[in-house]
């Protein structure tokens, strides 16, 4: 089998090879998200809170936090028409590469790439890169997530 660009529903951890792909829709990263995300996390550094206040540390607009896009990311993965069957994230290698900004559009290109059995053999590992771009193309994160995955038959129903 070759990788593929995987076609909707959920992919266990033996239905997928190195190389497979998901596209993830889109979404809006809106000042009211940034807004909830500062007030939730106590993170009120002045270039998330207005246009303004990043405007006095050199950016041009308000700037949304660098973990609200990663969590909306997750969300997007988990949205997608194409899904991984998986029950817990392991944890992230992630990196911010450019800033994103209230008004942009964020969406992500997912692609398999390592796949390690575990102890439990209703379950794997995955290793799943992560490539997010803004509306114009940008590469603004970048990473890896470990991700528990169901296996085959012994996926739970």
């Amino acid at each position: 089998m070759t990788p593929a660009v995987l076609p909707p529903g959920l992919h266990d951890f033996d239905q997928l090879q190195i190389g497979d792909r998901i596209a993830t829709g889109s979404i809006m990263v809106t000042a009211d998200a940034i807004a909830a995300f500062a007030t939730l996390t106590g993170d009120q550094f002045e270039i998330h809170l207005s246009d303004a206040g990043a405007q006095r540390h050199g950016f041009p607009h308000q700037v949304a936090h660098g973990l609200l896009v990663l969590a909306l990311v997750d969300g997007l993965k988990n949205q997608s028409a194409a899904r991984f069957h998986a029950l817990a994230s392991l944890g992230w290698e992630w990196s911010f590469r450019k800033p994103v900004f209230a008004g942009d559009t964020i969406s992500a290109v997912l692609v398999v790439e390592g796949k390690r059995p575990t102890s439990n053999p209703a379950r794997g590992v995955l290793t799943i890169g992560f490539e997010v771009r803004n509306q114009k193309g940008n590469v603004v994160q970048k990473g890896r997530n470990q991700l528990m995955a169901y296996r085959g038959t012994l996926t739970p129903s």
